[in-house]
């Protein structure tokens, strides 16, 4: 069996086994456990009484939560390894969500969201890390990618199931919604832990994808020598991952609410444009991921970066209604392009044995950027009285974040 392994013809590498449970852990801790917020929301902040700057609050918990476990995911990856950390984080996404169906107080739901950020970030970074592992540099972005599509096949989810819940059940319904996807994120923390493997040789394999000498000299030598170029590019990446981290969090947590709110959708229609978002996404990490193997990362995240300036502007502009839809579409294309690149730059740079360690280190910045999102643009949306002001914000940094990337240098080697 290992001999055929290490060949690297097997009917199925295992790899794919990897990135399919990877689907459903994002799907569950990052899909479910932090992109349902947005359309909970609205019906949750009638129910509580929240104004804007609190719902923004809500979302910043999760972020603070999410950078605490960035501190600690690494450390108890090496401890336990990555597959018993990810299923921890997952037991920790669903018992806080299903708690959060119970809350009574904005301070209730705070603290649990913070619980459910801190197993979100266990959960997702040392997934993000296993990439390196299983895959060589020529299909890593494609296998990201397609990970990462777990994200859009939450939105698709919340976006249909939570107004069929609010319809069905009225004010309260957001109730049953924390619950349900609670209990959803504890049966696939258990699906995680029975498919998953820390490293292909625990199964007799090789990384999947096309091996070149060169790669193999960033995954040993190569990092040492090159350790203080490649730890300034980490700061350069997380700088750039940082303005993705604060944009798109505050789309992703307002959009509903501005089209209800400020637009006069109903619930069910902003609930389905929500939806269309996350279609849309699905094909947004593999396309860009593979975008970014054949052009390099550097140009993918420059044509990204524009798309989401694009974007942001549209909805910023408060145009009519087909330059929003527009707006969605851009912005559910783009989605999970930013995290599938970095997820694969990561590995390209500092080599598979440094992969998770590195993810966690950008991950800190784009950390920030998510804590910061929320709350300036709930702030600013109680001072205007509208979105506008945060979506034009939002342009003017994904703008800026396409300036960054095109001084990104490439790797040393491959």
């Amino acid at each position: 069996m290992k001999d055929q392994g290490l060949k690297g013809k097997p009917p199925l590498h295992y790899g794919w086994i990897i990135v399919l449970t990877g689907m459903a852990v994002l799907f569950s801790c990052l899909g479910l456990g932090r992109f349902s917020l947005g359309m909970l929301l609205p019906s949750m902040g009638i129910s509580l009484d929240l104004n804007y700057s609190q719902m923004g609050l809500i979302g910043t918990g999760n972020f603070v939560g999410y950078m605490i476990s960035v501190v600690l995911a690494g450390i108890i990856a090496r401890a336990i390894g990555a597959r018993w950390t990810i299923f921890f984080g997952l037991v920790l996404v669903g018992v806080s969500m299903v708690l959060i169906g119970s809350a009574m107080t904005f301070f209730e739901v705070m603290a649990l969201y913070v619980a459910t950020g801190i197993g979100s970030g266990l959960a997702n970074v040392p997934m993000m890390g296993l990439v390196s592992h299983w895959f060589l540099k020529s299909t890593r972005g494609s296998a990201a990618g397609i990970m990462l599509s777990g994200n859009g096949l939450a939105i698709v989810f919340t976006g249909l199931f939570v107004p069929w819940v609010n319809t069905s059940q009225g004010a309260e319904g957001w109730r049953t919604g924390w619950l349900t996807i609670g209990i959803i994120s504890l049966i696939i923390a258990v699906i995680a832990v029975v498919f998953l493997r820390n490293d292909p040789e625990e199964k007799g394999l090789v990384p999947l994808g096309e091996a070149n000498p060169s790669e193999a000299l960033i995954s040993d030598s190569g990092v040492m020598e090159k350790k203080t170029s490649s730890k300034w590019t980490m700061v350069h990446l997380g700088c750039i991952y940082s303005l993705f981290g604060a944009t798109y969090v505050v789309y992703a947590t307002f959009i509903v609410t501005a089209m209800v709110n400020e637009r006069g959708f109903g619930e069910g229609t902003a609930g389905t444009f929500w939806a269309v978002v996350g279609g849309l996404s699905l094909f947004s990490g593999p396309l860009f991921g593979w975008l970014s193997d054949r052009l390099g990362r550097k140009m993918g995240m420059m044509v990204v970066y524009t798309l989401f300036t694009i974007s942001y502007a549209l909805v910023a502009a408060n145009l009519p209604d087909p330059f929003l839809y527009a707006s969605i579409g851009i912005f559910g294309l783009a989605a999970w392009s930013i995290p599938t690149i970095m997820a694969a730059a990561v590995g390209d740079y500092m080599g598979p044995a440094q992969a998770v360690k590195a993810f966690g280190f950008i991950t800190l910045f784009f950390g920030a950027g998510q804590i910061a999102g929320p709350a300036v643009a709930g702030f600013l949306a109680d001072v205007t009285g509208s979105f506008s002001m945060a979506f034009w914000l939002c342009a003017v940094l994904t703008a800026g974040a396409v300036v960054l990337a095109y001084f990104l240098k490439p790797p040393a080697r491959g």
